[in-house]
């Protein structure tokens, strides 16, 4: 059993399909919540492992959001103890910036379902070994990064050319948000549907590709996030 430390930046962005895969695993959970004020530790402080979750907020958005810079600290410190990372979408820009990548805003937000590519050395890749070189995948974001260096990329998108990668045996980031749920889904249409009406898209089309491609997307959740918990 290992202890595995959150950084949860917004209640709505909570760990979705990732927590059960890690209480199969028989690992704890300590969850850091930014949005609360709660300070992030300059250390893991015994934790085997480090999730960063996602957020509205941007990784240039430092001087808005101190804790930001805490966070790219912190990845720092554990990417020189080797300690397996997962970074989901705000989670992956930050990993992208503790590796030197810049993070900046993209010309068109990529928000509903669109279609991920795996790359061909996602083949041979510990968590998307044996997964669908294509599938629809959940997206909600504004920024983008260029594969950090030293990085594999592992899948792209129409408009995001690197949609997920790793770096070393056990650090992975993913733009896209293959850990929602429905009851996520739906929070962030309500609470984000200014951001729906600003990009013109339309809810009814997200909520209606529900039925027919969240399970499957869940499915491949299951796979990778059962497979990153087995890398503690």
């Amino acid at each position: 059993m290992s202890e595995i430390l959150v950084l949860q930046h917004q209640t709505c962005e909570p760990l979705g399909m990732i927590e059960p895969a890690l209480l199969r695993a028989n690992h704890t959970i300590r969850t850091v919540q930014t949005q609360h004020g709660q300070a992030v530790p300059p250390e893991l402080e015994g934790s085997a492992g480090l999730i960063i979750m996602g957020g509205s907020m941007g990784v240039y958005e430092q001087d808005r959001y101190s804790f930001l810079g805490d966070e790219i600290r912190l990845i720092q410190h554990a990417l020189t103890r080797e300690v397996p990372i997962l970074g989901i979408c705000l989670g992956a820009q930050l990993l992208a910036a503790a590796l030197g990548s810049p993070v900046l805003s993209s010309q068109k937000k990529e928000i509903g379902w669109h279609p991920v590519t795996l790359a061909p050395e996602a083949a041979g890749d510990p968590l998307w070994q044996d997964i669908p070189t294509t599938f629809a995948g959940f997206h909600w974001h504004g920024d983008f990064f260029e594969r950090p260096h030293g990085a594999v990329s592992l899948a792209s998108s129409a408009l995001t050319p690197c949609q997920a990668f790793r770096f070393g045996a056990a650090v992975y980031g993913l733009q896209f948000h293959i850990e929602v749920t429905e009851a996520m889904i739906q929070d962030w249409i309500t609470l984000f549907s200014g951001e729906l009406t600003e990009t013109g898209t339309d809810p009814v089309t997200i909520l209606a590709g529900i039925p027919s491609q969240l399970p499957p997307m869940l499915k491949i959740a299951q796979t990778v996030f059962d497979r990153w918990a087995r890398l503690l």
